[in-house]
C-alpha cells in the first residue's frame, strides 16, 4: 500500500517528524507500506490541492491541518495549526483517533513518539537521538547562541543542509537515512558533504551581511535581507551577534513568497513578553509563542517592509 507523507519542508523537525512517522507506520500499522513524501512549505494563498492526497493513506506531519477526508493521519504542534475555524471545527469533530495535536511539545517527532508509544505500544529506541535534536532544534533549546550558529555537531550541519538545500530531492533521501542511520552517519554521506561545504560558506557569508545590516534598538533587532540574494538564514544569527537582544524581525524575498520571520531570543537577559504567533496571525501568518512568520505573495515587498515596521513598533513598545 502506498502511504502519503505531507511534512513541513526545509526544516529539521519536519523531517524528523517524517523519519518517525515512517518507522511508526512500518512497525506497528502497515508493515508493507511504501512512502512516498511530499514537502510542504508555508505560503501566503496556502491550500490544500486534493492530488496531494493520492495514497491508500495519507499524512500530514508538522504541518497545518487540512479537512480533504483523503487525510488518514495528522499530527502538529503549532500553536496556528488552522487554516480557518473550519478546519478547527472539523478536527474537533474527528473521532478517527488518528488525528493528533498539542501546542505543548517543543518539537512534533517528540509528540509522535509519545503518541506511538502511549497509544499504539510502538517503540524505536534507536531514534532517541533524532528525536532529542529535533526539540533543541524546533524547540530552540541550544546551551547557548554559539553551539547553533557555529554548527560544530553533526545535527546542526545537517540541519544547514535540510534547510538551504535546493529542491527536496536531498531532504526526501534525509528522512529515509534518518530511519534507520545516525546523524553522523548521514553527514559522512559525500552528497550530503558536497552539499554542506558551499552551504557553510554561504552561512558564514550571511553571518556577515546580517551584521552589516541589522539596526538593535530597544531591544528590537531588524535587518531586510531585499537584494542579498539568500533566501533563508539560521534564525540564531541575530543571538549571536546582539546577545542582549529580546526580539528579531526580518524581511525576506524568496522565489515563492515574501517572508516577515518574527522571534524572540532563547536566552534573551529579559524574559519575552509577547506571543509571537498571536501577532503574526492578524496578517494571515502564525507559528509558535516564541517565533512565528508572516508570508505574502511574490513581489509584496512594500507590504511585507510596511508590516514589519509595524510590528517591529508593537514589540519596542
Amino acid at each position: 500500500m502506498l502511504e502519503r507523507v505531507l511534512y513541513h519542508d526545509h526544516c529539521f523537525d519536519g523531517a524528523a517528524s517524517a523519519a518517525y512517522f515512517s518507522r511508526f507506520i512500518g512497525g506497528a500499522i502497515h508493515p508493507d507500506a511504501e512512502f512516498q513524501y511530499t514537502g510542504m512549505a508555508h505560503k501566503a494563498s496556502q491550500t490544500f490541492d486534493p492530488a496531494l492526497f493520492d495514497g491508500d493513506e495519507n499524512a500530514i506531519v508538522d504541518f497545518k491541518y487540512s479537512s480533504n477526508p483523503r487525510l488518514t493521519w495528522w499530527f502538529d504542534h503549532h500553536q496556528s495549526a488552522f487554516l480557518s475555524a473550519a478546519d478547527a471545527d472539523h478536527f474537533r469533530c474527528d473521532t478517527s483517533g488518528r488525528k493528533l495535536y498539542d501546542p505543548n511539545y517543543k518539537s512534533c517527532a517528540s509528540f509522535i513518539r509519545d503518541v506511538a508509544r502511549e497509544r499504539f505500544g510502538f517503540d524505536a529506541p534507536d531514534l532517541e537521538e533524532l528525536v532529542r535534536w529535533s526539540v533543541t532544534i524546533d524547540g530552540a533549546q541550544y546551551a547557548d547562541a554559539r553551539s547553533a550558529v557555529e554548527l560544530r555537531a553533526s545535527a546542526t550541519q545537517l540541519t544547514l543542509v535540510i534547510e538551504a538545500a535546493k529542491g527536496s530531492d536531498i531532504v526526501q533521501r534525509v528522512i529515509r537515512w534518518m530511519q534507520y542511520r545516525s546523524l553522523a552517519e548521514i553527514m559522512a554521506e559525500p552528497e550530503i558533504q558536497a552539499q554542506y561545504k558551499p552551504l557553510y560558506q554561504r552561512h558564514l557569508a550571511t553571518i556577515e551581511i546580517i551584521e552589516h545590516l541589522a539596526r538593535h534598538d530597544n531591544g528590537v533587532i531588524f535587518f531586510d535581507l531585499a537584494g542579498q540574494d539568500v533566501e533563508g538564514y539560521n534564525k540564531f544569527i541575530p543571538y549571536y551577534l546582539f546577545p542582549g537582544s529580546t526580539y528579531t524581525v526580518s524581511v525576506s524575498p524568496s522565489s515563492f513568497r515574501t517572508k516577515i520571520s518574527v522571534g524572540s531570543n532563547p536566552w534573551a537577559p529579559e524574559t519575552p513578553k509577547h506571543n509571537l504567533a498571536s501577532i503574526c496571525e492578524r496578517y494571515g501568518g502564525g507559528g509558535h509563542a516564541r517565533v512565528g512568520a508572516i508570508s505574502f505573495e511574490p513581489g509584496e515587498l512594500e507590504r511585507a517592509r510596511s508590516v514589519a515596521a509595524e510590528i517591529v513598533d508593537e514589540l519596542q513598545r
